[in-house]
């Protein structure tokens, strides 16, 4: 067996958490500079509010139903999520991080268990260690369960938690799913099943699987056993790395001027490295880009791009910052208001499989490799962008978040206080 948990409207919930006064009442929170609705509670969606709905079209809406509107605090969710995967942690052997806001759980081997009851346990104790509501679903493959923890959703009676296994119940719910809602259906195949009379799951399941693997290929034919109850996708209980790593964003407002374009694309460019160290990997190759607003149709257009290809694969945050800052500086246009910036790493591989060059300075290595390693330390311990690089300046991103709760569980000044009298 396995299990799906997936946290209710997750972004929504981890502002619930340390605002109860917001229980029951209409909550969303807005994506990067404040442009768009990416998680809205039940009764903002009650009230008819889209997800990615622009703010600025659902004003009327907020400002009618007094909609709780929260900035995204990626630092809080975060932590959260890990919260939430501790007490999974706790109900099963090998936990796979899905998500931010979803796991699977493997059950196998697991016997003499009521997975009924099992499946509430987990979401009641979920709700009691973070208050963060949980859906679990549990069945015989990884698919069904998503579909079982979209149940707990749609049924509040199943109190969290939904074991589907036996054939009929399987059957009774397929034939009501709707094809388009089905992991691992694409938007692009969902038309083109219901151009060929398949609206539901059910509908699938009864298709051959030649003609399946004729119209979908080798992923199609692993969604189609897995809604037979036939597992086919891996449990993946260990760490994969990135094979490639982006880090960008845009901006409240356009720049103008390289300066602070540079000091914006050397924080990109050493977030990057930390991912990079955090996963144990060096990149070969970098590429730091900039545009312009496409939006605006009046104003001058350009897109800057450029390659950097690091003699030894690295991860070392002055390097790449160097790089990074080195090759804006060569694409720069004056004249035009950049509104996004980034940084991606590509040609990913872990350190120990770099080959080195003979005539390397070992020692001098070692001491670069100690001076990160120490910063990473301090970053960790006293919080992010403690240490930095000067060209970083405030260490802080161009963006607008007017709305943003504090950082309750992340950042020391924004512990909750409390007074006992």
């Amino acid at each position: 067996m396995f299990a799906l948990a997936d946290c209710n409207n997750f972004f929504a919930s981890c502002e619930r958490v340390f605002r109860p006064d917001l229980q029951g009442k209409p909550v969303i929170v807005l994506s990067n500079n404040d442009g768009c609705a990416i998680a809205r509670s039940n009764e903002a969606k009650a009230l008819g509010i889209k997800m990615g709905a622009p703010l600025f079209k659902i004003r009327d809406i907020v400002a009618k139903h007094n909609v709780a509107v929260f900035s995204g605090n990626m630092a809080l969710y975060g932590d959260m999520s890990q919260r939430v995967r501790w007490v999974l942690a706790e109900y099963a052997p090998s936990v796979e991080v899905y998500s931010i806001d979803e796991c699977f759980l493997d059950l196998r081997g697991m016997e003499n268990i009521d997975f009924d009851a099992y499946a509430k346990e987990i979401s009641a104790q979920c709700w009691r260690q973070t208050s963060i509501p949980v859906s679990v679903g549990i069945a015989p493959t990884k698919t069904l369960a998503k579909i079982a923890s979209k149940l707990c959703k749609q049924y509040p009676k199943l109190r969290g938690g939904c074991y589907m296994h036996r054939p009929q119940d399987i059957e009774k719910v397929l034939r009501k799913f709707p094809i388009e809602d089905v992991w691992g259906i694409g938007r692009r195949s969902a038309p083109r099943l219901k151009e060929r009379g398949v609206n539901t799951a059910y509908d699938f399941t009864q298709l051959s699987e030649s003609y399946v693997h004729a119209l979908m290929g080798v992923t199609g034919v692993r969604t189609w056993s897995e809604l037979r109850g036939i597992p086919c996708i891996e449990f993946e209980n260990g760490f994969e790395a990135k094979r490639s790593i982006c880090v960008s964003r845009s901006f409240s407002s356009e720049i103008y001027d390289v300066a602070e374009l540079q000091e914006q694309v050397a924080n990109f460019a050493s977030s990057m490295a930390e991912q990079l160290r955090a996963q144990r990997s060096v990149a070969a190759e970098m590429v730091v880009f900039a545009y312009t607003n496409r939006f605006k149709d009046t104003e001058p257009q350009t897109y800057s791009s450029g390659l950097v290809t690091f003699a030894t694969p690295t991860a070392d945050q002055r390097t790449i910052v160097a790089q990074a800052v080195a090759a804006l500086h060569k694409e720069f246009r004056r004249g035009y208001g950049y509104k996004k910036a980034g940084v991606v790493a590509t040609k990913i591989v872990a350190e120990g499989e770099v080959m080195r060059s003979l005539f390397e300075d070992t020692a001098s290595l070692e001491r670069e490799r100690k001076i990160i390693s120490a910063l990473d330390t301090i970053n960790a311990t006293y919080g992010k962008g403690t240490i930095r690089l000067a060209v970083q300046g405030s260490g802080k991103i161009k963006t607008t978040s007017d709305n943003q709760s504090p950082h309750y569980t992340t950042r020391w000044s924004d512990i909750p206080k409390v007074s006992v009298k």
